[in-house]
Parts: C-alpha cells; sequence; structure tokens
C-alpha cells in the first residue's frame, strides 16, 4: 500500500468514528449552534492529527481502540482552534478550506460559542477516556496541557503579541512555533506512547517539536508562494498583518533551508524507532512539500 491509500485508509477510518459524533448532535439546540459546530467538523482538513496518532499507535503495537476517543478530542480540539483563529480579533480569514469562515457564516458570537463548544466537548470525551485507567488519565492530562495555557494558547498569544514586531528574535519565533503549532502535532504521537507504558515517549516528543516548526515554515512559505485555489485561505496575510514568520525573520531562501534541516531531524528520529516507520517518514516529507 503506498503512502496516498493509508493515509486515506487512516482518515476514512477516522471519519467513520467522526460521523458518529456528527450525528450525536442533531440533539443539539438551538439548531444555529449544531450547525456551526458541523459546519466546521464537516468542511474537510487533512485529519493530519488524527492519521498521526493512529499512525503512532500502529508503529508501537498500541490497538487502534485504545486512541480512537483521543483522536475524536484532537480533532474537536484542533477544529476549535481553527474557528477562533479565523475571527477578526485573530487572523482576520474570511475562508477556510476553500469555505468561508465560521464567522462569516454564522456570526462572531455563534463563531465563538462553536469553538467554545467543541473545546468543552473534547474536554467531555477525555473525562470518559481517564475512567478506563491511570495511563489514560496521563494521556488526557498530556493533551490537555498542549491545548492550554502552556501550550497553544501560549503559542497564539505570543502570535498576537509579536504582530507588527520588527524585532521578534528567532527565540521568539520558534516559542510561537513550538506552542501554536508544534504541541498540537505533539499531542497525537505521545499520547500511543503514554498508553504504551512511555515507550518512545521522549522521541516521539522530539518528532512532535521537529514537526510542529516544519509543518509552520512551511506554511509560512505557503504565505507567500502559494495559491488560493489550492490553499483554500487567503495568501499573502502574514506580511499585509506583520505577523511574525520565519520569512520576515529569516528571509524566504533561509526559510525554506530551515524547513529542509527540521525534515532531516524528524527523518532521523524515525530512523531509531524498531517498527515500520515508512508511513510516518512519507507523512512528513509531505508535510515539507505540500501546496495545501
Amino acid at each position: 500500500m503506498n503512502f496516498k491509500e493509508q493515509f486515506g485508509n487512516f482518515a476514512k477510518d477516522f471519519n467513520a468514528r467522526l460521523d458518529g459524533f456528527l450525528k450525536s448532535l442533531d440533539g443539539c439546540e438551538p439548531k444555529i449552534l449544531s450547525d456551526s459546530l458541523k459546519y466546521s467538523l464537516e468542511i474537510g482538513g487533512k485529519r493530519i492529527r488524527p492519521v498521526l496518532i493512529y499512525a503512532a499507535a500502529d508503529l508501537i503495537g498500541v490497538p487502534r481502540e485504545k486512541v480512537e476517543g483521543f483522536a475524536l478530542a484532537l480533532e474537536l480540539v484542533h477544529t476549535y482552534s481553527l474557528i477562533h483563529d479565523d475571527l477578526p480579533e485573530m487572523d482576520n480569514d474570511d475562508f477556510r478550506r476553500g469555505k468561508p469562515s465560521n464567522h462569516k457564516v454564522f456570526g462572531a458570537g455563534n463563531a465563538v460559542l462553536a469553538g467554545d463548544g467543541l473545546l468543552n466537548t473534547a474536554y467531555s470525551l477525555l473525562f470518559k477516556e481517564c475512567a478506563k485507567g491511570a495511563e489514560y488519565v496521563s494521556a488526557a492530562s498530556f493533551l490537555c496541557d498542549c491545548a492550554g495555557i502552556y501550550g497553544m494558547i501560549a503559542g497564539q498569544s505570543a502570535d498576537l503579541l509579536h504582530e507588527r514586531d520588527e524585532n521578534c528574535t528567532e527565540e521568539e519565533l520558534f516559542f510561537i512555533y513550538e506552542n501554536k503549532t508544534g504541541k498540537l502535532l505533539t499531542a497525537p504521537l505521545a499520547v500511543p506512547a503514554i498508553l504504551a507504558g512511555g515507550r518512545y515517549l521522549e522521541e516521539f516528543k522530539k518528532l512532535g517539536h521537529h514537526l510542529g516548526c516544519l509543518f509552520q515554515i512551511t506554511d509560512d512559505i505557503l504565505d507567500v508562494e502559494g495559491d488560493f485555489s489550492i490553499l483554500g485561505k487567503t495568501t499573502g496575510k502574514d506580511d499585509s498583518e506583520g505577523k511574525s514568520t520565519a520569512i520576515s525573520v529569516f528571509g524566504l531562501n533561509k526559510a525554506k533551508s530551515m524547513a529542509d534541516s527540521f525534515l532531516e531531524k524528524c527523518l532521523d528520529i524515525l530512523d531509531g524507532f524498531e517498527g515500520d516507520a515508512r508511513f510516518l517518514k512519507e507523512l512528513v516529507r509531505y508535510v515539507r512539500t505540500r501546496r495545501d
């Protein structure tokens, strides 16, 4: 099975689980709330984080059923973050995945509530996982920390803080990358390791850090060189809004070189695994070469 087929199978398995969750939202009132929740969950996305958690679990021999609940909770957290990220007070983007952003369809207030609803529901799912044993508690706690004030939210705050900051340092930029993007790419790798008693946990945490930097630098490059018809979101916004990025701090050529360096770091870590890491290697290569 080639990379594209295997990625598709992982995504298909996750989407089947997501479909069950979407059906459960039929009883959510008022209807505008359930509609706004479904809208952002259904408009697509690559499902990289659920794919990562499934692939990492397969690599180290963790049964799929042990990570499915975490995969759903993680995707809800990720989707909430995108809804809020698109708001006028944040990145102010009218499009997400080629369609109008949640707040453009349902209004800013309902978009805030949709994001809040997804986050709270994700935590409810994680509470249910905690009932299964101590290792599930540890995995849920790790995921929550990645999403919270010592993770993604810290990165988002720093991202806003350094808008139009012509003196943003390399250290400050990578704080943004590690937290805003890296933490929610570390969580799907670390959760299976925690459920396996800590096996390969440190390696997966390092991989998540490097993959987060690779992903965000590639995003910065695509904001300059990407095409809206492929990306599905507005390009050129980083520069127009004075965002601190790898391009603004290092320049385009050095940013590309740094992305290549993080790719090699990811591949080096995966070389140290005993199992078949070919899929994950292809996935990090895909992150570097993606156009969407």
